[in-house]
Parts: C-alpha cells; sequence; structure tokens
C-alpha cells in the first residue's frame, strides 16, 4: 500500500468515527470543512443539518458545488455571528494545530456548540520523537508531511497537552478515540500510553 493510499485511508476512517459520533438529526458546524466531504457525509448519512467555515476559496468553492452551505472565513476571528449553543456539534477536524489562537477557537466552538469534536495529530507519537531524535530534523509522517518552512501547523500539540488544557479550563471530555496505522486502538490504560502510541486523536468536549 503506497503512501497516499495510506493516508487517504486514514483520512476515510477519520471520517466514519465522526460520523458514528454525531446523532441523527444533528444541526453541526463544520470548521475548516476543506471541500465538505465530511459534512456531506453527515447530511446525507445521519440527516444533520448545518454548515462549514472555509478560509481557502478553492476548497470553500468545491464544497459549495456539492450542494453545501459554506462561509468563506477565518475561524481564527471568532464565531461572533453565531449565538450560544446555536450547534449540537461544532467540528475541527485536524485544523487546531493550524489555528492562530486555538484556545480562543475552542472557547468559541464550546460557546457556540453544545457539544464539540476535536481531532488532531499527536506530536508525541513515539515515531515523532524518534525521527527528531535521530535525525534532528522536524518530523514527516502522513499526518505531518510538511517541510518545516511550508507547514500551515503552527501550534502542534500533544494528547496530554490536550488533556492539561482542558483541566485548566474545566472542559469536559465525553470521548476519547485513538488512532494508529488507520487503526481503531482501544487498550490504552494510562494517558502516558496515549501520549506515546496514539499517532491521532478525537475529542468529544463540552463545557
Amino acid at each position: 500500500m503506497d503512501k497516499k493510499h495510506e493516508k487517504s485511508t486514514g483520512l476515510h476512517l477519520n471520517y466514519e468515527i465522526i460520523t458514528k459520533i454525531i446523532e441523527e438529526n444533528s444541526k453541526i458546524l463544520d470548521l475548516g470543512c476543506g471541500d465538505g466531504t465530511l459534512l456531506k457525509m453527515l447530511i446525507e448519512r445521519k440527516n444533520c443539518t448545518g454548515s462549514g467555515i472555509e478560509i481557502d476559496q478553492k476548497n470553500a468553492i468545491s464544497a459549495i458545488e456539492k450542494g453545501l452551505s459554506i462561509i468563506q472565513g477565518d475561524i481564527d476571528e471568532g464565531l461572533q455571528d453565531f449565538s450560544d449553543n446555536e450547534y449540537d456539534y461544532i467540528i475541527l477536524n485536524q485544523t487546531l494545530q493550524s489555528t492562530e489562537k486555538p484556545d480562543y477557537v475552542i472557547e468559541e466552538m464550546l460557546r457556540a456548540g453544545k457539544k464539540a469534536v476535536v481531532s488532531f495529530p499527536n506530536f508525541a507519537y513515539w515515531k515523532v520523537r524518534f525521527y527528531l531524535f535521530f535525525k534532528g530534523k522536524m518530523p514527516k509522517s502522513d499526518l505531518l508531511p510538511f517541510e518545516w518552512y511550508n507547514t500551515p501547523n503552527i501550534h502542534l500539540l500533544t494528547i496530554k497537552d490536550f488533556f492539561e488544557f482542558c483541566k485548566k479550563r474545566n472542559i469536559k471530555i465525553l470521548k476519547e478515540v485513538y488512532l494508529n496505522n488507520s487503526q481503531i486502538i482501544s487498550n490504552f490504560r494510562t494517558k502516558w500510553h496515549k501520549n506515546l502510541f496514539a499517532q491521532e486523536a478525537i475529542f468529544v468536549i463540552s463545557q
């Protein structure tokens, strides 16, 4: 299996997991929705309603061509146009690490949404640690494929970081899903194991 296929398979699993998490008939907002693939899956499979926000014009147009309601905008500017608890779920999938103000973005998600789904690549994954230790260069992987000078990821974080972030702000973690090599891993016993062996994490959180 080539790396391109591995990456698409991992992304497909990510979408499948989030689609299973979201309840039927939910009102959703997908932040950094890309070309709208996940949003369309949720509308078609779970009878959801909602819209997406995407900063990239090409992606936004692609999502609109899918018949989706898309706002072209910057989520770092907040969600001032949305009222408190307007959505059942607000999704931030593989986008947290590329925001300029991740703490503010999450704060706004939990204000405008009853629940939030947040996923990100785990920078403490053991292969990433080994890459940095042995090669002395910024790590690259399927989830972190960029060079240091052109990466959109400006706030890389770990699972441990996210737990500490939630604890400091009294944010409830309602569900955790961990992925490694495009597979769900469910036998982690401690946060230390999760932080070391999970390549990607998906959290459902609320106030």
